[in-house]
């Protein structure tokens, strides 16, 4: 049985993607804390296991590493150390599309040539875009080595959505600028699936990971179940941004604006071309990833008739209301 090493395992997305390669590639999960404890004690007589394959998915999770105010570069570092230690030749890096960087100026789609301009304000994609060039330093010091490294979009889970993809779908769904651009996500379990075909194939190169195509501003809107509001001038809503954040009434950090405000919709033609097919819709990840308000899921038909019968019940009101103040004022001149 082939051992293979992942960190993370006990994030949602860990979960998932150590249960698929043992159910359905059949290899022996190590975590990084076992492989260490067992390169401590190896001797001749009980070396420590071999490891061929190395997948890394904390490097992606940015609530754990905010947590524990762990720097990505750092969890990176010691992950490549235990990977020269146990003899790896194949690493899989979970990433983040968000080392495109939001810009007016991206292209459409994102592919995986587009170069890096990661937001400078945003650290956890400046830190992202490090660890890529880690990797791929240690693919090229040896020959023989192979690394994937996966950039996926907002990922959205019912029990796996993290506070940053929240905030940024958040964001997406208030809007108020001249222009609103799409937006993109991907359930987790598709990402899972990523991530295994990465390893099972051992994929060499970059790959975003995406749902066909992507979902329009004013969709993204109506799905969070925001009200129609103006629409600002860039640089005005800019302004009202920074207020409404500065008073805690904006849904995300001033790092992460830009990446509501502009672009960075990516292809996911290449991911496919290897295999993999994504299972649920951008819309679908994000209905599942959000609590979305009770209205949004109601069908025409029934909004319709909750507009009539809310009509109904004004009119009703109206009438009555009207009758009460005519008997008042006989009341009155009766008295």
């Amino acid at each position: 049985m082939t051992s293979i090493l992942v960190t993370g395992t006990e994030s949602s997305l860990g979960t998932r993607v150590a249960k698929r390669l043992t159910g359905e590639c059949g290899f022996d999960v190590v975590s990084s804390a076992a492989q260490r404890a067992a390169l401590e004690t190896s001797t001749e007589a009980d070396p420590a296991v071999h490891i061929d394959i190395a997948v890394h998915l904390s490097a992606g999770d940015h609530d754990t590493r905010a947590r524990r105010r762990e720097s990505v570069t750092k969890g990176a570092s010691e992950l490549i150390e235990l990977a020269e230690k146990s003899g790896v030749h194949h690493l899989v890096l979970v990433s983040s599309a968000m080392v495109y960087g939001a810009w007016a100026n991206n292209p459409l789609p994102l592919t995986e040539d587009a170069p890096l301009r990661p937001d400078l304000d945003f650290a956890f994609a400046r830190q992202l875009a490090s660890v890529e060039q880690m990797v791929d330093d240690w693919r090229t010091a040896e020959p023989g080595r192979t690394a994937a490294v996966l950039r996926p979009v907002v990922t959205m889970a019912a029990d796996g959505t993290s506070s940053l993809a929240r905030a940024l779908a958040a964001g997406m769904g208030q809007r108020s600028g001249e222009d609103d651009p799409g937006a993109q996500f991907v359930q987790l379990d598709d990402l899972a699936a990523a991530v295994t075909l990465a390893a099972e194939k051992r994929l060499d190169g970059v790959f975003n990971v995406a749902a066909d195509g992507w979902v329009a501003g004013d969709r993204v809107r109506a799905l969070a179940g925001s009200a129609p509001r103006l629409k600002l001038p860039t640089r005005v809503a800019e302004v009202v941004a920074r207020i409404r954040w500065r008073f805690q009434r904006g849904p995300i950090p001033p790092g992460l604006r830009s990446y509501t405000q502009w672009q960075w919709l990516v292809s996911n033609d290449r991911l496919k071309s290897q295999g993999w097919a994504p299972t649920v819709t951008n819309e679908q990840a994000y209905v599942e990833g959000t609590e979305a308000k009770w209205w949004t899921m109601i069908t025409p038909k029934r909004k319709q008739e909750f507009s009539l019968a809310a009509m109904a019940t004004l009119i009703f009101g109206s009438c009555a209301f009207a009758v009460a103040l005519v008997r008042r004022a006989r009341r009155r001149r009766a008295g």
